[in-house]
């Protein structure tokens, strides 16, 4: 069983930052994959960030320098850590966990929470 449950979003001006964080009340196996995904009005879900069980991370090319993902081990959350906003970055943005590098990439996952919306305008 697992359950994502994300905070963290709001209002931020262009140049900005955030810092979004997902909580599992449910039970991660340390073989799983955490990530993030969003989506924005009009699209599909996208790929944002992953960490694997050893920590190593991977970022879409368009958040690469500006988001950080981060896991705390002991309380079973992950952080994505969200700078220099641009308005492009204007989605819903999903914790997501799956057992499939491959799938979370493609934008979907094994279960994911129910999201927090992240506005990025003047």
């Amino acid at each position: 069983q697992v359950q994502l449950v994300e905070s963290g979003g709001g209002l931020v001006q262009p140049g900005g930052s955030l810092r979004l964080s997902c909580a599992d009340s449910g039970r991660t196996f340390s073989s799983y994959i955490m990530g993030w995904l969003r989506q924005a009005p009009g699209k599909e879900r996208e790929f944002v960030a992953a960490i694997l069980w050893s920590g190593l991370r991977y970022y879409a090319d368009s958040v690469k320098g500006r988001f950080t993902i981060s896991r705390d081990n002991g309380q079973n959350t992950v952080h994505l850590q969200m700078n220099s906003l641009k308005p492009e970055d204007t989605a819903v943005y999903y914790c997501a966990v799956t057992t499939s590098y491959g799938r979370i990439i493609s934008g979907a996952a094994d279960a994911w929470g129910q999201g927090t919306l992240v506005t990025v305008s003047s």
